[in-house]
């Protein structure tokens, strides 16, 4: 059983990623500004912000891997990487795992540019992929056992698809596609993924990615 706190519990990743490791048997708080609707069972639940150094000294106490799941929108736009890096220097000389849900964008082109600094790159999304690199650079920086993971392009409750198979495929840092040329993961398989890794602390200090 591992300690884990998962910030931003509340939102897609965050939620998925809670769920999957409670029913793996491990000890989960929950951080979010919002109250979880169906928090899992014996899940610790803290409600506030990240920004609030209390609540987050509360959160991290005692963790033995904190799995970053913030979104950079609403209140936190502009705040996700100065979050992250307040964190990682946090957990600093200590042997806390650092894991940050990060963009589909931070990952790199078969040209090793970084997709979100591309103009085939959708222009409404790009703040936030930014402010996700943003994290990844900054983070990555520090002597934390971090790792960095990127979903899918196709990820997120927009897609009608959410079925768990029970099956995802592991890349770096350059983007890989199926065989008709697609990115997608759902929900429960990304947080499958993450969990793994989380037991398996196979890809520390590293960028990795997650897709079908």
């Amino acid at each position: 059983m591992t300690k884990i706190t998962v910030l931003g519990a509340t939102g897609f990743a965050g939620s998925h990623i809670a769920a999957e490791a409670a029913s793996r048997g491990h000890e989960v708080t929950l951080l979010s500004r919002s109250t979880p609707q169906d928090p899992p069972a014996g899940a610790r639940v803290i409600q506030g912000s990240v920004l609030d150094g209390d609540v987050l000294s509360q959160a991290l106490d005692g963790a033995e891997v904190v799995v970053g799941a913030l979104s950079p929108r609403g209140d936190m736009e502009g705040e996700v990487a100065d979050a992250y890096a307040d964190i990682a220097a946090r957990l600093a000389g200590t042997p806390t795992r650092f894991i940050i849900v990060g963009g589909f964008g931070s990952l790199k082109n078969e040209a090793g540019e970084r997709i979100v600094e591309t103009e085939a790159f959708a222009p409404e999304y790009k703040p936030e992929a930014q402010e996700l690199f943003a994290a990844y650079e900054r983070v990555s920086a520090t002597d934390v056992d971090w790792t960095y993971v990127s979903p899918a392009g196709t990820f997120g409750s927009f897609v009608p698809d959410q079925t768990r198979r029970g099956e995802y495929r592991t890349g770096g840092e350059e983007a890989f596609f199926d065989a008709d040329g697609n990115s997608v993961i759902s929900g429960p398989d990304f947080a499958l993924a993450v969990v793994d890794e989380i037991e398996a602390d196979a890809h520390v200090r590293k960028h990795v990615s997650f897709a079908y």
